[in-house]
């Protein structure tokens, strides 16, 4: 049987909304990539009666709890103490937990305050858990059936403390090894729904292998999550239904993990090929995103932001009377840019967005959502035309997307031609 895990956030910030609470969110995905069922999330503010009594109900309904907050120096943070007096036990100074604490400070040359002690006091029975990038310890208890692992709150000290600290613990809790693989596809032209129907019926083909999907805009990611005793088993069903999708998703899916920046990325690289972009309604996005990759300096030259007519005709050589005639916001400006922008790059490729994002701007003729993005390239220059009745972020956002989509389509060597709109709507 699945161990019944549950996450319980703490603090009178999160439960108000003043703080996302993304720690939950986290510690759920990656529970449930271990093979853990996450059936519940508990918030409670800063309440001693109020975690007093969720650490007592979750010690007798869950198998694991994790724990975030509460664990600082201040009057506010009760969950250490709360903890003690649940489990009846004394708080007791771990000495090197105080002596790694005092190390930080000594090291940002201030003197540790005294109420930073606090952070040292453990309850008796407990394990301390290791922070070695910040002040306060975790620790692992047991309160009545459940396993309980108190983080910090501060999300990457939480990360770090979870991969090293706790990982290995609940892993160990399981009664009997279980194999477990998850593989994340991530695709995107199609929609939620349309990805659905195009793998209808994969999990009565692959026993064992549950499918899922998370619309993570502008993208839909597939998952694919296998369980078993057998591991050999197990990684043969996941290869086997990983092909499936793949042969009925088709181009739409670029890669099991990566971001399509970094597929964009693997691919210059490989071709030793290098990349310009010239944009309008996107503003720099394409860019941005392109940049964002470590070593995207090895292939992306510059980035052209033309957000005016003038700035189309003096940087990217976009003639007056085509803009007269056209428009900015057209098939051939687009197509200008883009060979404007490889023309002065001296790039391989050079990609290229205009249109009205919105919310004004736009005509009957060119309504707001009109985009046309253009892939220039040795072979030739090929125009995409995308209609998205979106908010101004959801117009720039899937724009970009279609841009990188259009470069990786075309290292790759698949076809550039998909239709009017990117996402079969």
């Amino acid at each position: 049987m699945s161990l019944r895990c549950e996450i319980l956030s703490t603090g009178d910030e999160v439960l108000t909304g003043q703080i996302v609470d993304t720690n939950a969110a986290y510690l759920a995905d990656q529970m449930g990539s271990l093979g853990f069922e996450v059936s519940r999330h508990t918030t409670v503010g800063d309440d001693r009666a109020l975690l007093a009594a969720a650490f007592r109900q979750l010690g007798a309904s869950a198998d694991v709890v994790l724990c975030t907050g509460g664990l600082g120096p201040t009057v506010d943070d009760l969950t250490t103490e709360v903890a003690a007096e649940v489990l009846g036990a004394e708080l007791r100074l771990d000495e090197a937990a105080l002596a790694h604490m005092e190390g930080l400070w000594k090291n940002r040359g201030r003197a540790m305050p005294e109420n930073n002690r606090k952070q040292a006091l453990i309850p008796a029975p407990a394990e301390v858990l290791e922070n070695p990038i910040g002040t306060a310890p975790g620790f692992a208890v047991r309160i009545d059936r459940a396993w309980f692992f108190f983080m910090p709150g501060v999300p990457r000290e939480m990360k770090r403390m979870f991969a090293e600290q706790v990982v290995p613990r609940v892993e160990a809790l399981r009664s009997e090894p279980t194999v477990f693989d998850v593989r994340v596809l991530r695709s995107f032209g199609l929609t939620e729904s349309a990805t659905d129907q195009a793998l209808a019926g994969l999990e009565a083909l692959f026993p064992g292998v549950k499918l899922g999907f998370r619309a993570h805009f502008p993208e839909i990611q597939i998952k694919l999550t296998v369980k078993g005793p057998d591991i050999a088993a197990a990684k043969a069903q996941l290869e086997a239904a990983t092909e499936e999708v793949r042969k009925r998703v088709g181009a739409h899916v670029f890669s099991d993990g990566a971001s399509i920046e970094q597929v964009v990325g693997e691919g210059l690289t490989r071709d030793k090929a290098t990349l310009a972009t010239a944009e309008s309604c996107t503003g720099g996005l394409v860019a941005q995103m392109i940049t964002a990759v470590p070593g995207s300096s090895a292939y992306f030259d510059r980035g052209f932001v033309t957000y005016s007519n003038q700035a189309k005709m003096d940087l990217l050589g976009v003639g007056e009377d085509l803009l007269r005639e056209h428009g900015a916001v057209s098939e051939p400006c687009a197509r200008a840019m883009a060979e404007g922008a490889r023309t002065r790059a001296g790039t391989t490729y050079a990609v290229a967005v205009t249109g009205i994002a919105g919310p004004g701007g736009g005509t009957p003729e060119k309504p707001v959502g009109l985009v046309f993005v253009a892939l220039a390239s040795p072979g030739g220059t090929v125009v995409r035309r995308l209609r998205w009745p979106g908010q101004r972020d959801q117009i720039r956002g899937i724009s970009a997307m279609v841009a990188l989509d259009l470069v990786r389509r075309a290292l790759a060597g698949l076809p550039l031609e998909e239709g009017d709109n990117p996402r079969g709507q």
